[in-house]
Parts: C-alpha cells; sequence; structure tokens
C-alpha cells in the first residue's frame, strides 16, 4: 500500500476583516500519497488557495489556523515555528505559482535566478549552481538553455516562464510539488504542454503532487484523485474515474456539466447563482441555494459524509437512504456516454 506522505485533517482557517470573520477553509480532510497526483478543484473562493498556503505556512497576517492538523512526515505543520519551516518550504515543499511573470524578477537573468535557487537550498557555489542551472532548464525543455541563461523574464513567452517556474521548483528536489493553477494564463495548446511537463517530472523524480485547478478539464490527464471543493469545505473524492464517470454530488455535476464540449453545439453550461459570502456561511449544504436537487434538509442541516467505495465519499443528502432517486443532468449523462466511447474506442 502506498505510504501518505501528507495528511490534511479537519482544517480550518478563518480571516478576520473590517467586515467581520471570514470562514475560508471549514473542517476539511484529505490526504497525498507518495507518487500521486491529487487535483483539488473548486470555483474561486471555495478554499483551495488557501488551503495550499496554509500547508506552505504563507498565510497573511489577518489569518487564524482555527483547527485541524497538517501533517508532513510525522510533523505537524501547524505548530512548526517560522524557522522550521524555512527547512521545509522551497525545500521539501515546492510551490509552482500561477502567474509566472510575477513570480520571476523581472530585471535578474533567468540563469541567475535557478542558480540563485539552489545556492540557498543546496549550499553550491556559484560554478556549480550554474552548471545545475543549465541541467535543470534543459529538463523543462527549454531550448537552447546555454543562450536563455542570460535573458530575462520579458523574453520569455508565458510557457517558457513557466518552465523556468518550474525549474525553480525543482532546484531543491522536493518531494512534494504544488502546483496552484499553472496553466490558468496560457492558451490551450501550451498548457497541455505544460501539463504533459508536470506529469513526466513526477514519474521520473517520484514526486507526490499537489495539484489546484477551477477546470475539471484539466484534471483528466493529469490527477490520481480528485477532492472537490465548495464553500470552504471538501464536497466529494475519488479516483479520477469515479468522479468523471460517477459523481454523486450535485455540484460536481454543475462542474462537469459546465466543460467546454466540441462535439455539441449546445450551449455551454453555467453554474446559477454565485458561490455564497463566507462573513456569513450559509445553514445546511452551502450548495443548496444553487442546487435544483435541493431538498428541505438542504436548508436546515449540513449534510455527513457518505463512503460509496474505499476511495470514493460524498457530502449530499441525495445519498442517504430515504432520499428520492434523481437522475444526473441530461447535458453530463451524455457527455458522459461520449467519453466512455472515446475512451474505448
Amino acid at each position: 500500500m502506498t505510504n501518505t506522505i501528507l495528511k490534511v485533517e479537519n482544517l480550518s482557517v478563518t480571516f478576520e476583516t473590517y467586515g467581520g470573520t471570514v470562514h475560508a477553509v471549514r473542517g476539511i480532510s484529505f490526504e497525498l500519497r507518495e507518487g500521486e497526483t491529487l487535483s483539488i478543484v473548486g470555483e474561486s473562493g471555495s478554499g483551495k488557495s488557501v488551503t495550499i498556503r496554509a500547508i506552505l505556512g504563507i498565510l497573511t497576517g489577518n489569518a487564524t489556523i482555527a483547527s485541524g492538523s497538517i501533517m508532513y512526515r510525522g510533523t505537524d505543520l501547524t505548530k512548526v515555528t517560522e524557522e522550521d519551516f524555512h527547512r521545509i518550504r522551497g525545500k521539501l515543499i515546492s510551490l509552482v505559482f500561477q502567474d509566472p511573470l510575477s513570480a520571476l524578477n523581472p530585471i535578474m537573468k533567468i540563469g541567475k535566478q535557478i542558480a540563485e535557487a539552489l545556492q540557498l537550498s543546496k549550499g553550491m557555489k556559484k560554478p556549480e549552481a550554474n552548471a545545475r542551472a543549465l541541467e535543470l532548464m534543459r529538463s523543462v525543455s527549454i531550448p537552447e538553455p546555454e543562450k536563455r541563461f542570460n535573458q530575462y523574464p520579458f523574453q520569455f513567452s508565458g510557457g517558457m516562464r513557466q518552465r523556468v517556474v518550474i525549474a525553480i521548483a525543482l532546484a531543491s528536489d522536493p518531494e512534494i510539488l504544488i502546483c496552484d493553477e499553472p496553466t490558468t494564463a496560457l492558451d490551450v495548446t501550451v498548457q497541455a504542454q505544460i501539463l504533459e511537463l508536470i506529469t513526466d517530472l513526477k514519474r521520473k523524480r517520484n514526486l507526490s503532487v499537489i495539484f489546484i485547478t477551477h477546470d475539471l478539464g484539466v484534471v483528466a490527464n493529469t490527477a490520481d484523485r480528485v477532492a472537490v471543493m465548495y464553500a470552504g469545505k471538501v464536497v466529494e473524492t475519488g479516483t479520477v474515474d469515479e468522479i468523471f464517470y460517477d459523481a454523486r454530488h450535485p455540484y460536481t455535476w454543475a462542474l462537469l456539466s459546465s466543460m467546454p464540449d466540441l462535439e455539441t453545439k449546445e450551449q455551454l453550461f453555467a453554474i446559477p447563482g454565485a458561490p455564497p459570502n463566507m462573513l456569513h456561511p450559509p445553514v445546511g449544504d452551502a450548495f443548496a441555494p444553487r442546487n435544483t436537487y435541493a431538498m428541505k434538509i438542504d436548508r436546515r442541516l449540513e449534510p455527513p459524509e457518505y463512503r460509496i467505495t474505499d476511495t470514493h465519499s460524498v457530502s449530499t443528502w441525495l445519498q442517504h437512504p430515504s432520499a428520492p432517486a434523481v437522475e444526473k443532468p441530461r447535458v453530463l449523462t451524455e457527455r458522459i456516454e461520449r467519453m466512455l466511447e472515446r475512451r474505448n474506442q
């Protein structure tokens, strides 16, 4: 059985603001196993980025970890000092940022930025760091690394800048690589190249990867397991196949239905309404106001977690034995049929 390298349990994070307390993450639990990719999916504001900031110990000053633990190889990261985090963050656990242009120093040469990461994390001397930086540039498929070593970020395309950021993240030989929507600003072709690169590097280096995204389409060919977040909670977890072909939560159905599909001319599905204001977390199931399948109990009581299989769990009252049987949205049923047809060809 694959060992668990990171385990988040009952994590809650709040922010104190002028308007009051924002309940950004509300009692979430998940685990990351060695050598796997876990994708955390959800709309903006669902708590994805706050979760990884808590893991990395880079929450803002007005944030508080109200409850829970983040266990990394037996160490609870919610209790370590900043000095301890210096030995973990950027070394054992690395982050690939969403916007590579803002992550890079615009007035420093690319090669120097990678080499500095090696000097800081590995204690290398400058000549050794420069040689290793060139190797890292080759490993992330940056062409003509000797020439591009002395170029600046503005001389790189968006996709190439993202490769540089990945190279910097890999400089310390981390065990865990966290990718925070690394393909958001890229066109579809470059996006596919970056996803393929991350998957290839994961396999070669036996990395454990947490992939943050709002787009389930990105997940299909990269993740092993998926955790779906909504309003600061994990509402469904499962393998990629379980989420794509046997999802049980209406929010997951809505996310799957809203994926663009070039094989149909139907109007693109949009999830009605808006996410709740987490200054005032809703009573009951947070998705109820946007959920056409909502029952009276959804507006009164928060649903428990129901175990579907050993790897698949979901929090929705629709799984209660007394709940009425419902059918998935037609657009999703037809999409699953098409996906299965393509898969079996």
